[in-house]
């Protein structure tokens, strides 16, 4: 079975770093596959470093006929079973051949952009269902969940490095610095729960505003702001609590992160997070962009033993159920096999 994969991504994201640990899994497992991407560094030298052939694209827009002519061109060359297109504008380019079109989505997105597809993938069992809402053929839909890494062996992250004390509380959050992602929420949190600090890693065009706030409520002595991290294992390590306080999270990888680094997860509701999480098991859901909620929550936690240890136990029991390489790489080969020779009736 030959599968070509063509991602459309940025550099970093969700999606993005799921494709690279999806990518390298199933060539391990031996899976014949070529990549189209763009010319991102570290994904280029992952995919090498996994001998997985790839194609450079530049996927500039919609209307990109360079990459649309590079892409029926490596489909010709490469006469895949199987082409995965990641994010709308690999799915646009694609064309439709003698193959099996897959389109995988990780959130609730206009489906103009994928009428091309006989197959659409969900990584949660309600965007399964919102392609169902949407017209879409139940039998050609499937929910193949995420997997995240194992932890990274090696040391929790010297608390020292970012001016922490040792014995303090410490929370965690990741993600683009983004309004999506509340984290205009989880910093006037702190401001209810003095002597906690925050660790807040990411990036993004929100950064600026979220240093102000953290003036604004006077935790900026708190609050240490931590770029990208290639390898996160350390600092999930060295925290208390996660903190997931998104507004709009259609899955949610940090919180299954978490359950596999075993920390405590507090969560706002969003769709992902209220997906994975049962509320008081294996972690704490508050309503969106509540602050006084979070901040009850994340007290909850830190105060209490017995929870904490129920928490960390049942999510990672979760976790090892349904969230691990294995499982997912299962799921993904069990499918690729099942649809090789089907296409979508128009």
């Amino acid at each position: 079975m030959r599968v070509l994969q063509i991602m459309a991504g940025a550099e970093r994201g969700g999606a993005e770093k799921f494709f690279d640990r999806l990518v390298s899994a199933l060539a391990q497992r031996g899976l014949d596959q070529h990549v189209v991407c763009r010319s991102f560094p570290n994904r280029l030298n992952h995919l090498k470093n996994h001998h997985v052939p790839y194609t450079i694209a530049s996927f500039h827009q919609l209307l990109d006929f360079r990459t649309r002519r590079l892409i029926q061109k490596r489909i010709r060359l490469y006469e895949p079973d199987i082409v995965l297109t990641w994010m709308s504008r690999a799915s646009h380019l694609c064309p439709a051949g003698d193959f099996t079109f897959v389109a995988r989505l990780g959130g609730y997105y206009d489906l103009k952009y994928y009428k091309k597809a006989d197959y659409l993938i969900g990584n949660t069992p309600d965007i399964q269902k919102y392609f169902i809402r949407q017209g879409w053929p139940e039998d050609k839909t499937a929910y193949l969940p995420n997997f995240v890494d194992h932890p990274c062996p090696g040391q929790p992250q010297d608390r020292s490095v970012y001016a922490t004390p040792e014995k303090a509380p410490l929370l965690l959050s990741m993600g683009r610095f983004h309004d999506d992602k509340a984290f205009d929420i989880l910093i006037p949190a702190l401001a209810h729960l003095p002597g906690v600090y925050l660790w807040l890693a990411g990036e993004g065009e929100r950064e600026r505003r979220l240093r102000y706030l953290a003036h604004e409520y006077s935790v900026n002595d708190r609050v240490r702001f931590i770029k990208w991290q290639k390898n996160v294992s350390a600092l999930y390590k060295s925290a208390d609590v996660y903190v997931c306080p998104s507004r709009v999270e259609p899955l949610g990888n940090v919180v299954i992160e978490a359950w596999a680094h075993e920390i405590p997860v507090v969560a706002a509701a969003s769709d992902g997070p209220k997906g994975l999480i049962q509320d008081q098991e294996n972690g704490l859901l508050v309503p969106l962009n509540n602050v006084e909620a979070l901040a009850r929550a994340i007290k909850k936690v830190l105060g209490s033993s017995p929870l904490r240890k129920k928490l960390v136990e049942q999510g990672l029991s979760t976790y090892l159920k349904d969230y691990t390489e294995e499982k997912a790489c299962q799921h993904y080969l069990s499918f690729f096999e099942q649809i090789t020779p089907k296409r979508r009736c128009s």
